[in-house]
Parts: structure tokens; C-alpha cells; sequence
């Protein structure tokens, strides 16, 4: 009779385990709003001194021809200050190993371009601003892999300038500076992440245009092989006919993270390696982005929604592909 509720214990307490260990929020963990005086914001990345640098998208229409920012937050103070303005309608942002902030630039009297800071100097430097001789459409979203290489999407999302490219593409920009568009095959491309393992690339497709196209409201996945190169392997998660995914970005254990553009169930959803929603964590704004934090004791997903800056405690670590 002993061993047998030792046995029975044992098994409570491996589920236990098992259900912590799967767990992505801990109990009682709340979103908390700590900014809200943006117009679109988009785009966090946590530097190395643990600050989180994210865009804020002010549509010159709909703004009074505002020129864009990039905005600091000091998580120590809780305060935000204007890092950069005009910020050249910067959107993505992701920190390289050597604590460079690369950005994508978009379309509306923007630059159109990939720029790479050096945070100590406050100097950039354009690099991919032409392919083919032509003006990118609209940069739209970062991803870099372990070799130092940067993956961007290229989706047109508004602005007055004219679509200059062919199609609405994903580019890598090598170590060397070469610029290859590697997918051509999505309609909109948007939020882009590189796999644990590097050998595959998430892209996730937000199409405003084409409802009816297949995988329009999709997260997408391509093989990746060690030179950068990618070949379609499968829809990974179909959202259609509702609204689909913005930014993207993984954990340390495999799981995507996804900022949902749906209004009826707008937040982060949270997908295994079979691409089953292990999680949900519903945001009071339609969210566009999300970044992990590494360089605290305490875990945080930031998430840029509507005008806002939220932020969660997670059990979760991320995974950056450009750690050492």
C-alpha cells in the first residue's frame, strides 16, 4: 500500500513537472502598459545595456506629416525619451552581436532602406538601399542567423512612392555586403525569424490586398541551408479568413511567438514545433510586435501594440540567433 501512493505522489508530482515546464506565463504575471503616447508603434529590440529601443510609425497622412521616431525606454526609471527623429519611418529593429541596432526603413518620405547603428558613436550606415538599381519597396522587418547575416522583408504597405520591385520580397545581406532577394513567392512578407536550429526561416504574411490568395494570412517556412539560401517547405499556420501575423520571434525552447493582427482576438499567440497554439496573451491594442529580454534577471516579452508599449512577465527565455 506505501509504494503504491509513493508510485501515485510520484506521478502527481512528475505532471506538475511536466506542466511547469510547458508553461509560458507564470501564475499571476499581468500585462502592464508602460507607454502609451505613440501613434503606431512597432518594432522593440532590447539593447545590450537592457534599454528597449522601438519605432513609432506616424502615417504622414493621418499625422500632420510627423517624420517618424524611434523611442527609447529605460526600464530602471521607467521613463521614454526620443532617440531618434525623423527616424527615416524606421519599422523592425534588432541588436547584432556586436551591439548595433540594424533597422528597417519604410516607405512614406522614409528611406526605404537597411541601416546599422553604432550605439556608442550615434553614427549609421546604409546597408542595402538598392537592388537592382531600384529602391527597395518598404523594409519592413529584421532577422539576423548565427553568421552574422541580416534577412529583411519588403512587403508595400502605403505611402506615396511608386512599388519599384517586381515583387514584394525576402532579401539577405551577407557579412560582405551582397544584397539577394531568397524568396519572391509570398504577397505581402512581413514579420521574419530565423529557427533555433538555423535550418529554417519563419515568415509571416499579412496581405491587405489579395483575400482570396493562398497564404495571404499565414506564417510560412522555408528551408535554410548554411549558405542563407531558402526552398519552401510548408504553411506552418493558416489564419485565414481572419487576420493574421505581424511580428514573430522565437523561444529558447522552439516556440514561435506571434503578434495576431485580428481585432476580434487581437494579443500573442504562442505555437509549438507542430504549429498547435500552446498559449495566448490577449493585448487591449491590436499588437504588431514583440522582443524578448536577456539581460535581466526576470524574463520579459515586450510588446508594441496601437500606440502603446506593454510588457509581461514570461518563464520563457528568447532565443537570439546573434548571441555568442
Amino acid at each position: 500500500m506505501i509504494k503504491r501512493f509513493t508510485f501515485l505522489y510520484f506521478l502527481i508530482f512528475l505532471s506538475a513537472v511536466l506542466t511547469y515546464s510547458q508553461q509560458i506565463i507564470p501564475n499571476g504575471a499581468k500585462l502592464e502598459k508602460v507607454f502609451g503616447e505613440g501613434f503606431f508603434t512597432e518594432g522593440p529590440a532590447e539593447a545590450p545595456d537592457g534599454s528597449i529601443y522601438f519605432s513609432d510609425q506616424t502615417f504622414t497622412s493621418e499625422s500632420d506629416m510627423q517624420a517618424g521616431y524611434i523611442w527609447k525606454y529605460n526600464p530602471k526609471t521607467g521613463k521614454t525619451i526620443i532617440f531618434r527623429s525623423p527616424s527615416g519611418m524606421a519599422n523592425g529593429n534588432k541588436f547584432d552581436v556586436q551591439g548595433r541596432m540594424i533597422t528597417a526603413t519604410g516607405a512614406d518620405f522614409g528611406l526605404r532602406s537597411v541601416i546599422r547603428t553604432d550605439m556608442t558613436s550615434g553614427k549609421s550606415q546604409i546597408i542595402a538601399g538598392l537592388y537592382n538599381d531600384k529602391p527597395f519597396n518598404s523594409p519592413n522587418d529584421i532577422a539576423i542567423d548565427k553568421q552574422g547575416r541580416v534577412y529583411f522583408t519588403d512587403p508595400k504597405y502605403g505611402g506615396y512612392e511608386l512599388k519599384e520591385q517586381p515583387v514584394m520580397g525576402v532579401y539577405r545581406i551577407d557579412t560582405d555586403g551582397k544584397v539577394s532577394l531568397i524568396i519572391s513567392d509570398i504577397s505581402m512578407p512581413n514579420g521574419i525569424a530565423v529557427s533555433p536550429d538555423q535550418k529554417s526561416l519563419f515568415v509571416g504574411c499579412f496581405d491587405e490586398g489579395d483575400s482570396a490568395r493562398k497564404g495571404n494570412m499565414a506564417i510560412l517556412v522555408y528551408d535554410l541551408d548554411e549558405k542563407g539560401k531558402s526552398a519552401f517547405r510548408k504553411v506552418f499556420v493558416d489564419f485565414s479568413p481572419n487576420d493574421g501575423p505581424d511580428g514573430i520571434a522565437f523561444d529558447d525552447k522552439g516556440n514561435l511567438f506571434a503578434a495576431i493582427r485580428n481585432e476580434s482576438r487581437p494579443g500573442i499567440s504562442v505555437f509549438n514545433s507542430e504549429g498547435k497554439e500552446i498559449e495566448y496573451i490577449p493585448t487591449p491594442e491590436v499588437p504588431s510586435n514583440l522582443a524578448f529580454t536577456r539581460h535581466d534577471k526576470i524574463n520579459f516579452i515586450y510588446i508594441t501594440a496601437g500606440r502603446s508599449l506593454y510588457r509581461i512577465n514570461t518563464l520563457s527565455k528568447g532565443y537570439f540567433s546573434s548571441s555568442k
